[in-house]
């Protein structure tokens, strides 16, 4: 194997002009392997790339022709990038993008950056991937440190002694200890836990003759060496100011890779350098997963292509770790153009090769993840392509390609605010230079400007993207998987029932679908956690937690509120179309098996009424495309004098229900239908309870006298079955009735006790 340098390449640069482990450069296609200078080879052989994330040392004068040496001739995802990148690379003058609205961006910078002191021969810049920091370290930290993440609202400061370059520095999580890497061969650690001593202490990598390529923090007390023999896996006592040894696995390593979302270290050996062997860190354990192999492109029998960590990224997407990797030049000979390929990390199980995202174009390229996309930005054209593996592909049996989601787009203009006096804030901002050589990428969505002193966050706009995928239905597959999505679809719901942009019913019905397949996972997700809780599950098993609500959870009041309601209102659209959309998103609702709820149903009848259908209205109740229920009944009553017939469909619906008894009879009351309303009490067994007094009341108000003698005569005759006398006890309040019937019949008509 090639020998190694015992200090990491890139050493005595300062941040513009270092290849510093993590920091993302542009990664331009390597060149043909034959013409790659003697210099070059070396470095290969290397660890390939300097000392570990948040590393970057002071410049001196040498620093501009460093730049163009042999560090700065091949660049990656996880690279510093060059700062006269154009200029060494004889790099073709970027075509700048066609002028745009802001309405045509679909990538920009957060409004709120993280602003840092620039890099320069007195401040070195450093980053953190696992807590976000960026720390400026001046003249050693003898001058001070500041410390600044993109949640802290203040940040730390604090001193510490100048004993040598600092190769690297790093707070473990929740800014308990501080780590500080100055030689090849050990780290020196600070508590900054009340009570505890700050004096350093230091530990030293365990195997002889390595060198440390770098170290990661796992835990708030748990730290990872990765020297270029191997891996050490430690415990931090801060209390003895000590460090425990946990566990340690000896093997060549060129250079390592760290994801702190999932605690995941990549490590790559052999002499191609493409076969990398994870580890996986969780409480105090050090778990090796099994290793693979990233298929490099083909090369001339001369050469032995190897593979450049500047050409490999780890991020999770949906859930699931995956290791991206560029390929410059395609495996087949019939595509051109540059390609990422993602292999799927699982926990358990071998590493799979599972999509692979076709580019199209060559020249030098940067990742991002945001929001579940991987972006991947092309320097020379000055623009950026978003794509979604969760949409449909092509399958040619092992993996999925996918093509970009949408036409390529520049990042939205930014501009840096001026700082200064109150007097001179006044100036205009200075537009930023997107896709800058000087811009450093990390995962998962961040962008660094040491030269600007800038760290943003990349963000997805989703109003853009609406106008700019025109097939509904993968609008809204795309849409549905996106954190903030609940408003944007709410607006594409409403755009396409728009007279302007009006989709077809099939548009629409394939939209509804969508929508309600994600309601309906949500509301069986719920139900099965209620029936868990229920039978006490979740007592015995912790795990089980309650399913989360996203905004991809569009329910029946939302499509209401925000879409329907007023898209009846549209006087200009055909009331044909109105009443085949509503019926369509009940359709939906229907085929999912949710329960429509009733203001739905209204919508629909005030529609059909409001343009005289009432014999669709009757077929929808005849033919139950409206379900039945007691409000739906209830607004059926109340149409009787427009529409006669409503009243017998109300009754029919009541008695269908089975369990609106109590409302058939108050509606056949009102209705001054006495006699059905107990012929109905009767044929349901309830006639032993009613109230006596509301149905002498409602007999009375019709001033028939024979119906009231009938009614009275049938309730005397009930008393003497359930008592044995006729007469109303005094807890019925009839007295006023009994009453009447003397005056109307006499008193020889009221009904005598039966004497055996």
């Amino acid at each position: 194997m090639p020998p190694r340098s015992s200090r990491p390449r890139g050493e005595g640069r300062s941040l513009q002009h270092r290849v510093g482990r993590g920091y993302g450069r542009w990664a331009p296609p390597q060149p043909d392997a034959a013409r790659l200078s003697a210099e070059d080879r070396r470095s290969r052989g290397g660890r390939g790339g300097g000392v570990a994330p948040g590393s970057g040392v002071r410049a001196g004068p040498r620093a501009a022709v460093a730049a163009a040496a042999t560090t700065t001739v091949r660049a990656g995802f996880h690279r510093e990038p060059r700062s006269t990148l154009a200029a060494a690379l004889g790099a073709p003058t970027a075509v700048a993008a066609p002028a745009m609205g802001e309405e045509d961006y679909y990538l920009e910078l957060c409004e709120r950056p993280v602003q840092f002191e620039k890099a320069n021969p007195v401040n070195c810049v450093f980053f953190d991937e696992a807590n976000k920091q960026v720390f400026a370290v001046r003249s050693g930290g003898a001058t001070g440190v500041v410390v600044k993440g993109p949640d802290d609202r203040n940040p730390i400061s604090f001193r510490m002694d100048d004993k040598g370059e600092v190769k690297c520095i790093k707070f473990s999580l929740e800014n308990k200890i501080l780590a500080v890497q100055r030689t090849s061969k050990t780290v020196d650690f600070c508590n900054f836990i009340p009570d505890n001593s700050q004096l350093e202490y230091t530990q030293e990598c365990k195997t002889k003759n390595a060198n440390i390529l770098g170290f990661c923090w796992t835990s708030s007390t748990e730290i990872v060496f990765i020297t270029d023999q191997g891996i050490e896996f430690y415990q931090v006592l801060p209390e003895k100011r000590s460090l425990k040894l946990l566990k340690s696995h000896n093997l060549n390593v060129n250079w390592y890779m760290y994801c702190p979302e999932s605690a995941v270290i990549l490590l790559s050996t052999t002499v191609l350098e493409n076969v990398l062997q994870p580890f996986h860190f969780r409480a105090g354990t050090m778990s090796k997963l099994p290793k693979f192999e990233i298929e490099l492109p083909a090369a001339p029998k001369s050469t032995k292509p190897s593979l450049s960590e500047r050409d490999i990224a780890m991020a999770t997407v949906y859930g699931q770790l995956y290791v991206l990797f560029l390929r410059h030049h395609s495996r087949t000979s019939n595509s051109t153009g540059a390609e990422v390929v993602l292999y799927h990390l699982p926990r358990e199980g071998a590493c799979k090769k599972m999509h692979i995202l076709k580019l199209n174009r060559t020249g030098k390229f940067a990742l991002n993840v945001v929001d579940n996309l991987v972006v991947v930005h092309h320097q020379d054209t000055e623009t950026s392509v978003i794509f979604d593996i969760k949409l449909r592909g092509e399958f040619d049996g092992s993996v999925t390609f996918h093509h970009p989601v949408l036409p390529a787009r520049s990042i939205q203009p930014y501009q840096i605010p001026i700082a200064g006096p109150a007097a001179v804030t006044s100036q205009s901002p200075v537009p930023c230079k997107l896709y800058s050589s000087s811009w450093i990428v990390f995962q998962p969505d961040i962008i660094i400007s040491a030269s600007q002193g800038y760290l943003w966050n990349l963000q997805v706009k989703l109003e853009p993207i609406v106008n700019l995928l025109p097939d509904k239905g993968r609008l809204m597959d795309f849409l549905l998987q996106r954190k903030e999505c609940k408003m944007v679809i709410l607006s594409v719901c409403s755009q396409m029932l728009s007279e302007s942009d009006r989709a077809s019913l099939p548009v629409i019905a394939t939209v509804f679908d969508k929508l309600n397949h994600e309601y309906k996972k949500y509301l069986d997700a719920e139900q099965s956690y209620a029936m868990a809780v229920e039978a006490g599950q979740s007592r015995s098993s912790p795990l089980l937690k309650r399913p989360v609500r996203t905004q991809a959870v569009l329910d029946q009041s939302d499509v209401y509120t925000h879409v329907l309601s007023a898209f009846v209102e549209k006087k200009e659209m055909p009331h044909k179309f109105v009443i085949a959309v509503l019926m369509e998103y009940i359709r939906s609702l229907n085929q999912f098996q949710i329960a429509v709820q009733h203001y739905l149903h209204e919508l629909v009848i005030k529609t059909l009424v409001q343009h005289n259908l009432f014999y669709m209205l009757h077929q929808f109740l005849q033919y139950h495309v409206l379900s039945d229920s007691k409000p739906l009944a209830c607004l059926l009553l109340s149409l009787e004098s427009f529409y006669p017939p409503a009243h017998q469909l109300s009754l029919d619906m009541l008695k269908r229900l089975s369990t609106a008894n109590d409302e058939i009879v108050e509606v056949l009351l009102s209705k001054h239908q006495v006699l059905a309303a107990l012929r109905f009490i009767r044929g349901i067994g309830g006639h032993d309870n009613i109230s006596a007094r509301k149905f002498l009341d409602a007999a009375k108000q019709t001033e028939d006298n024979m119906l009231f003698y009938t009614i009275f005569r049938f309730f005397e005759q009930r008393n003497q079955r359930l008592r044995g006398s006729p007469n109303f006890t005094p807890g019925e309040h009839c007295e006023e009735h009994v009453a009447f019937f003397k005056q109307i019949f006499g008193d020889q008509a009221l009904m005598r006790p039966t004497t055996f």
